[in-house]
């Protein structure tokens, strides 16, 4: 069997706000093709903690260890949580997807663009939608649309920050299948925030538990 290579590792890094503790001491690696998981309550630290890894916020202690092949911004996509979008929203899925590339000096795009949007949409599965209102789109084909554009540039590291809290069951497992095939297919890295055990025992590779107190639980799920 091949052995997991490092493509992010924390050392006993450790972060506080106003002399409050968030969390101190983590330590955990998230393995290149990984889909880690990143678990606790409300307010624990879980988005601090991915804001941390990305250089967007100051650590007070540690050290954290990117892979060479982690190379740009462009490196990472991030899926939020669902957004409500109105009913009237008059863009598509397509022109959605699109406004994340980078805008030329020309009001068309180019075969190529075009051609990043529709692999973008088809590795989600919502290219035969793509002329859809998003406005119409049901929760799991918009959220399939918030994963289309952040996968846009073909991302090493995709972030889901609780992007599935709001939807049904079956549109939870068919946007996690999405992202599944991104993970197996495409060897894309996840990093899942979630409250959802169910969707984290079945999806997950390794997990990370953040329990307060300094305390948290790291070990392999599949």
């Amino acid at each position: 069997m091949k052995q997991p290579t490092d493509f992010i590792e924390a050392k006993n890094i450790s972060v506080s706000f106003s002399q409050h503790e968030i969390f101190s001491n983590l330590s955990f690696k998230i393995f290149d093709d990984d889909f880690f998981c990143l678990i606790g309550k409300n307010g624990i630290g879980k988005t601090t903690l991915v804001k941390t890894i990305l250089g967007q916020l100051h650590k007070t202690n540690g050290e954290i260890i990117f892979s060479k092949k982690f190379k740009s911004s462009l490196s990472f996509g991030y899926v939020p949580q669902f957004r409500n979008i109105d009913q009237d929203y008059p863009l598509s899925i397509r022109n959605f997807v699109s406004l994340r590339l980078f805008q030329p000096l020309v009001p068309w795009f180019s075969k190529k663009e075009k051609d990043i949007v529709d692999t973008a949409l088809k590795r989600v599965g919502i290219f035969d939608i793509a002329s859809r209102k998003l406005g119409s789109a049901s929760g799991g084909e918009k959220q399939k649309a918030y994963l289309a554009q952040a996968i846009l540039y073909d991302p090493q590291l995709l972030i889901l920050d609780e992007s599935t809290a709001s939807l049904d069951t079956v549109s939870k497992f068919d946007v996690m299948d999405a992202v599944k095939n991104l993970n197996d297919k495409y060897g894309t890295t996840v990093i899942f925030i979630s409250h959802d055990i169910p969707l984290v025992e079945k999806y997950g590779k390794h997990s990370l538990e953040l329990k307060g107190d300094g305390k948290y639980s790291y070990k392999k799920i599949n």
